[in-house]
């Protein structure tokens, strides 16, 4: 899951670790075609993240790329580092013939002249050469209708570039995160076809986006809002009942919509570092969510529904202040390995109370490969982010 494009690796409920990677990075020199190209990356990267980052570079699609470092093949999920590349290691990319994406592989002789196409896109509105900008964006949009993935992220967009809209139900990816937008028009409705839509990192309001759109793409299964200045929901958000994930982290929501629970094939809710007070007793009706985090939130109780939740694995409720746990939690819901209670008021004791606590923590333990007498700190106890004592303070 973007189960993690926007979802990462999950958390450590013992050890209270975030799911956060490290920011060292190495570079490395990748030789293709004829040219050196430097990739920075981060040190415990794996080889997919590599290709990820060259595939923009090179316009060699990631299935069809090949890297080899001191004769050997990388394969996807090894790290980097085991194969004891460094900073300034140097390593051959192979691309397979045909599987590239829009105008074929840059090479050494095509290099320069890409890279001017990517400066006259981006001082469009100010071009001397209206044909010559007319023929470079026409190919950009061929480029994005081919592949159907328009990846705008980071692009220092204040708006969403018309020739997004004229490709209509081609598009299936729109990554316009990290941005300035501060407006989702009403042609967002024009792509139909769209599955993923990522919004995070802009400067949307819930005014400013047009709901009535967005809410008519029916095969949307991963939408992405974290990082805007969204207050509050529409009910009618409830009726995209394609989505897989919603992202909704770092916002100033103070509640969910009543009807999440139309949302049965929700497989991911993160809805952390918000202002919720509270959760609508529907979200028991989510039967599919498997991962559900409110981290950092003004909760001060959990409605006994999540014990409906067969199917959750991860429960992310660090920094609230509730002081109990729904009474079916740990029965109704067996397949929870993770339950961050880190920075609340639950205790271990309460906790080793509750019906089903002992499958529970076989579960964690089996998953974790964690004893029971797992420490935090030098208390010497099993830690699932809750005290032994209440807390006084």
């Amino acid at each position: 899951m973007e189960k993690n494009s926007e979802s990462g690796a999950a958390a450590d409920p013992a050890s209270g670790s975030d799911n956060s990677t490290g920011t060292n990075t190495i570079t490395v020199q990748v030789k293709f075609s004829g040219r050196t190209i430097p990739v920075s990356v981060p040190a415990e990267a794996a080889t997919r993240d590599l290709k990820s980052l060259l595939q923009p570079l090179t316009n060699v699609l990631t299935r069809g790329q090949k890297l080899i470092f001191k004769g050997k093949v990388l394969e996807d999920g090894a790290t980097l580092k085991s194969y004891q590349i460094t900073n300034g290691s140097k390593i051959m990319l192979v691309a397979s013939q045909g599987l590239h994406q829009g105008d074929g592989p840059i090479t050494k002789s095509t290099s320069s002249s890409q890279s001017n196409t990517r400066r006259i896109i981006s001082n469009s509105r100010d071009s001397q050469h209206p044909k010559t900008e007319t023929r470079i964006e026409k190919s950009r949009a061929e480029r994005w209708k081919i592949t159907g993935v328009v990846a705008l992220s980071e692009s220092q967009l204040k708006e969403v570039p018309d020739e997004v809209w004229g490709c209509g139900s081609s598009i299936r990816v729109l990554d316009l995160g990290t941005n300035f937008i501060q407006q989702i028009p009403s042609k967002i409705s024009d792509l139909k076809s769209i599955n993923k839509l990522l919004l995070n990192g802009n400067d949307l309001s819930e005014d400013s986006i047009c709901w009535e759109g967005l809410l008519s793409l029916k095969l949307l299964s991963i939408l992405s809002l974290n990082n805007n200045r969204l207050t509050t929901l529409p009910s009618a958000l409830c009726s995209l009942t394609s989505l897989s994930q919603l992202h909704l982290a770092c916002n100033k929501l103070t509640s969910l919509p009543v009807e999440i629970g139309s949302l049965t094939q929700l497989e991911v809710l993160k809805a952390n570092n918000n202002r919720i007070s509270s959760l609508p007793l529907s979200i028991g009706n989510c039967k599919s969510l498997i991962e559900i985090d409110l981290s950092s939130n003004l909760l001060t109780e959990l409605p006994e529904t999540l014990g409906s939740l067969g199917n959750l694995k991860a429960l992310y409720l660090k920094n609230n202040g509730v002081r109990t746990v729904p009474s079916t939690l740990f029965k109704g819901c067996q397949h929870l390995s993770i339950l961050d209670l880190h920075g609340t008021e639950i205790t271990n004791d309460f906790l080793r109370q509750i019906e089903g606590w002992e499958d529970f923590d076989e579960r964690r333990r089996s998953k974790h490969q964690k004893q029971l007498d797992f420490r935090v700190g030098s208390s010497g106890v099993f830690d699932e982010g809750a005290d032994d004592k209440t807390h006084g303070h």
